[in-house]
């Protein structure tokens, strides 16, 4: 995007923060240094749930894990302060974006303050950035100020007037209560024309601006127009990088997310209104690939953070972004446009473009959503899917999933028997792949005793299970730190320590390692379950 405003962009990929040589590569940067941890929250990159090192890094050359630090914006950046001092540096990216403020880190158990100051760095962008990366530029280039843009986080020596004040980094430290205040209202204030926000850090406040707008589908359109390569960085080589598999030849239609889920961080980054592409701009890139000398007729996905929230969107229009309100929880808003008609005829379009063979969805369906369309549940059946559906429920116990903000089991079962149905109808073999979460806050071993037989009567075979990390920006972040929703002030069980790994080892009992965790778990510290774990291990296969 900086390229087509006429600048010239250089681009030092995963340097070596041990020594200076890589970051002197490219010379002194004539307006900033661009600094950004990759596509995902380095911590999350390098440490599992449970807290061990990652043996592989899908986004690295040949997979190899450690080749980006823990907390990479914070080391990337000290080591540009110490070979260019007076150059400024930019922060932004999905690590940067969630960590602009006082925030809970699972990895240290601990608060910490907004990376912005840790970084040492002049400016934080949060959100997606296109916008304010080309402002900033400009701005720079013609020595204005830059504390004025929308959409960036800025360090003051005083409190803005106008700003609201939230309880300071040593208030959220001491003060479980005002740390969920903060939260709060932090979360309210993530729209457009929203109040400027302002928190004490040590001896620096740390200023949040108003969000920057969403692009409109006319830029939106424009971005993805521009000529990327599709290809990794020139300086890897022939080393392989996993994740470029499926991100070469897989379309974007749509950004941002209403579904609220609680655990998720979408939203608190790209905004909570979808927008999505035009048909035209979406056909247009799938013959771009098409024309591709590695193309082989497949195009991986289609899609977005739900890949059936493309065309949706509040009846409300503007009104809509200061909406309270959950569109989806507990039960799918009436001013909530939810047609499936333009993803169908889009979905039609492309799979009957010249080359293209086949158009899969893999980006995961939101189930509830697509329940209210018979029509494109048989379309993608019958034409998108391989022969695994992914969606994710997460849990099927109410207790858990109105933490979650997710739909109960109820509403999965029927999602289930639609499928089946159609299965049948279509004359196909397809298998409904579930994502499952364990260790949630609210949710306790009797809920996953539960799920673990749900899923034994459905006959679903659970290969992975998802233990929930808490992770900057989330509502389940705040819960699991403060120990209590901080909408209502209602206490919810959090699941710490060895109980972490026993709710996941419930659902994969078929492991050994797992059935001897659970039992010794169960026979010392929740007895009063034993009869329900028996009649669960009675019903696996091979168990005593």
């Amino acid at each position: 995007m900086l390229v087509a405003h006429g600048y010239r962009v250089g681009i030092i990929p995963q340097p070596d923060w041990h020594c200076d040589e890589d970051f002197r590569n490219l010379g002194k940067p004539r307006l900033f240094f661009g600094v950004t941890a990759g596509s995902t929250d380095s911590m999350v990159s390098n440490y599992s749930p449970s807290r061990r090192k990652r043996k592989e890094d899908d986004y690295s050359p040949d997979g190899i894990a450690g080749r980006r630090p823990d907390r990479a914006t914070i080391v990337y950046s000290h080591a540009i302060r110490k070979v260019w001092r007076e150059v400024p540096i930019v922060l932004g990216g999905i690590e940067a974006s969630l960590r602009r403020f006082a925030h809970y880190d699972y990895w240290d158990d601990k608060v910490r303050q907004s990376v912005l100051a840790d970084a040492h760095a002049d400016w934080l962008v949060y959100g997606m950035g296109e916008l304010q990366a080309v402002e900033i530029a400009r701005r720079l280039e013609g020595s204005e100020k830059i504390t004025e843009i929308p959409g960036i986080v800025w360090k003051a020596s005083e409190m803005p007037d106008e700003a609201i004040e939230l309880p300071s980094f040593d208030d959220v430290c001491e003060s479980k209560e005002k740390y969920a205040d903060a939260f709060l209202t932090i979360l309210k204030n993530n729209y457009p024309n929203a109040r400027q926000l302002a928190q004490r850090q040590s001896k620096i406040w740390v200023v949040q601006n108003p969000p920057m707008r969403p692009l409109s589908q006319k830029e939106l359109d424009w971005v993805y127009s521009l000529p990327f390569t599709r290809n990794k960085h020139p300086s890897y080589g022939k080393h392989p990088i996993t994740a470029e598999k499926t991100a070469k030849f897989s379309i974007v239609t749509h950004r941002g997310c209403f579904g609220g889920c609680a655990f998720c961080a979408l939203a608190f980054h790209q905004g909570n209104s979808v927008v999505s592409r035009s048909e035209e701009s979406i056909l247009a890139e799938a013959g771009l690939l098409a024309s591709h000398k590695e193309f082989r007729g497949t195009i991986m996905d289609v899609g977005g953070p739900s890949a059936n929230m493309y065309g949706m969107g509040c009846k409300l229009g503007e009104k809509a972004r200061r909406c309270e309100r959950s569109c989806l929880y507990p039960a799918i808003c009436p001013n909530l446009d939810v047609t499936h008609e333009r993803l169908i005829h889009l979905l039609k379009k492309l799979r009957n473009l010249p080359a293209v063979k086949h158009v899969f969805v893999q980006s995961g369906i939101r189930f509830d959503l697509a329940m209210t369309s018979r029509e494109y549940l048989e379309e993608v059946c019958k034409y998108h899917i391989s022969g695994q559906l992914k969606i994710a429920p997460e849990h099927i116990e109410a207790a858990v999933t109105d933490v979650m903000r997710k739909p109960d089991g109820r509403k999965f079962e029927e999602f289930l028997s639609t499928f089946e149905e159609i299965n049948r109808k279509i004359e196909k073999d397809l298998h409904i792949v579930p994502y499952f979460m364990a260790a949630h806050p609210g949710c306790e071993l009797k809920h996953m005793l539960s799920l673990a037989k749900f899923i034994k009567k459905l006959g679903f075979f659970i290969e992975q299970v998802q233990e929930f990390t808490p992770t900057p920006g989330t509502l389940s972040t705040c819960i699991y730190y403060t120990g209590f929703d901080p909408y209502t002030g209602r206490n919810v069980h959090v699941p710490k320590g060895e109980e972490r790994a026993v709710q996941r080892a419930l659902l994969q009992l078929a492991n050994r390692r797992n059935f001897k965790l659970v039992k010794r778990y169960f026979e010392r510290h929740r007895r009063n379950l034993l009869k329900d774990l028996k009649e669960l291990m009675e019903s696996q296969v091979g168990l005593p």
